[in-house]
């Protein structure tokens, strides 16, 4: 391949950060901020998923638990008067840790049973946060009067490039190696070297706490903010669908699947006869993404780019 043509993704890239930096410059418009803000919040959610259950196979069905963490503990802390300079960090830390303590036990069951475990522990969390915290949390007259939505948008884009570069260094080091191939044979890699149980904790601390960020920037952005939905099954499932929707186990797929998942959603959101079977059509697109691509919109571009690749070569597709 040509120096070109390796130099052009990170180009794409170098302009799309840029125009990402100088949006909110561009334009006032609450609503495009507002859509920028959350498909950043959610490609940044999905791919931290993405880090323990694409790259590391380990499907965790209970990544609620530390972005709920994340943003009770952020609005928290925040509201009692902390600054968020220590508020972030704190929930970060506090979402790591409960990665640690969580994934010690779980790590050490198999397929469904690690699933039903980090499903069983979000659920407590859920069940444990609606009953000791208030049904709803509000800023207070102060804080509605000087909030701004330009600080909100950057500290999302900043978690999503950290979980971004995360992943990227994921994909070039050689725990990222590892960690690869505990997805694929646990037994094989264990033979080859490799200590499958130190990867796969490690892997689920990092998820967590990527996740406990981007909780962070959930309950720093919300005007009105329920503290037990922060650890609706919702946030779990939603990252898992854009992960699978874009490329599970791929660098740019939970960045793909968020920008086709929120406008899909919205528009759904806009049809009322549709808002009791979301949940139904969403499962529906799920099933049809795994057996029609099961690699995701990443997987389905490499192959037609293989195919024009080979066009232009003179070989049968």
């Amino acid at each position: 391949m040509s120096l070109p043509g390796r130099g052009l993704p990170v180009l794409l890239a170098a302009v799309v950060v840029l125009a990402l930096l100088a949006l909110p410059r561009l334009t006032a418009d609450r609503r495009i901020l507002t859509w920028a803000l959350l498909i950043l919040l959610y490609a940044a959610l999905a791919q931290s998923w993405n880090l323990l259950s694409g790259f590391g196979g380990q499907v965790n069905l209970g990544h609620a638990a530390f972005f709920g963490l994340g943003a009770v503990i952020t609005r928290s802390l925040w509201l009692s008067g902390t600054s968020l300079g220590v508020a972030i960090p704190a929930a970060v830390g506090a979402a790591a840790v409960a990665g640690l303590i969580v994934g010690a036990p779980t790590l050490r069951l198999y397929g469904p049973y690690f699933a039903i475990g980090t499903l069983a522990v979000a659920e407590i969390l859920r069940i444990t946060t609606g009953n000791f915290f208030p049904e709803v949390s509000t800023l207070p007259a102060p804080m509605l009067a000087s909030y701004a939505l330009a600080p909100r948008y950057y500290l999302a884009l900043g978690v999503a490039a950290l979980t971004m570069l995360v992943a990227w260094s994921l994909t070039r080091s050689r725990f990222g190696y590892g960690l690869a191939a505990v997805r694929e044979d646990e037994t094989v890699a264990e033979a080859s070297g490799v200590r499958t149980f130190p990867h796969k904790l490690a892997a689920f601390v990092l998820s967590g706490a990527l996740a406990g960020a981007t909780g962070a920037v959930f309950g720093f952005y919300h005007v009105s903010f329920y503290p037990q939905f922060a650890f609706s099954p919702l946030w779990t499932f939603d990252a898992l669908l854009i992960t699978f929707l874009g490329g599970v186990g791929t660098l740019w797929g939970p960045v793909l699947g968020a920008l086709v998942f929120l406008p899909l959603r919205e528009i759904l959101a806009l049809q009322p006869q549709l808002i009791e079977v979301h949940p139904l059509i969403f499962g529906i697109v799920f099933i049809l993404i795994v057996v029609a691509l099961p690699g995701g919109f990443v997987e389905a571009w490499r192959a037609l780019t293989a195919d024009r690749r080979r066009q232009r070569e003179g070989h049968p597709a």
